[in-house]
């Protein structure tokens, strides 16, 4: 290259790099492919694609209709628990196992007295088992004004028993949230002893 050319920018065209200095090389992923593709080779693997995605389409609506079958079921047993269970066979049944109670405590030996409180259990699991709850505060426990009914009043011994349940003389009962009968107990209240 002359010097006036250098300076200025320009060069003779022999001096000039050319594409035969440079070769050009295509990454691996643009090199075209070693042997073409028949057409005949495609057909059976779409084929073969087609018929999985089928299978796999009936196998997700298999699920989907478990899914839907078991969440209806825990719908549904929301529904009866948040109704509630057959409030008039529990009261009934409430009754039976009052009467069953009643009758053990006045039974005149041990054995009916077993037989009367084993029968009063099993009424009690009935009653459990249709969403009821059988309320029986024990000894001791603070009185609740929405759930017990004090039927009588007992002197406490200590402050720390006054306004607790000294006895229960028939309990109450609740389905879910909803309480039909108040547990009738004895209260005890503490009253300074005078000077």
């Amino acid at each position: 290259m002359t010097e006036p050319a250098a300076v200025t920018g320009n060069s003779d065209s022999a001096t000039e790099p050319t594409t035969d200095q440079f070769p050009v090389q295509l990454p691996v992923d643009l090199a075209p492919p070693a042997a073409p593709i028949e057409p005949a080779g495609i057909e059976p693997a779409v084929a073969s694609i087609n018929e999985r995605v089928d299978d796999l389409a009936r196998v997700i609506a298999r699920q989907a209709g478990t899914i839907e079958r078991l969440a209806d079921d825990a719908k549904a047993r929301d529904r009866r628990e948040r109704a509630g269970a057959d409030v008039p066979l529990l009261v009934e049944l409430f009754a039976l196992h009052g009467d069953a109670r009643t009758c053990a405590a006045t039974a005149e030996s041990d054995t009916e007295r077993a037989a009367f409180d084993a029968f009063a259990a099993r009424v009690e699991r009935l009653v459990a088992g249709r969403g009821g709850r059988i309320v029986e505060p024990a000894s001791g426990t603070a009185f609740d004004a929405l759930t017990m009914e004090a039927m009588d009043v007992t002197a406490a011994v200590t402050a720390t028993e006054d306004r607790t349940v000294a006895a229960v003389i028939e309990p109450g009962l609740a389905v879910a949230d909803r309480l039909l009968r108040t547990a009738k107990v004895v209260v005890r209240r503490y009253r300074e002893p005078e000077a």
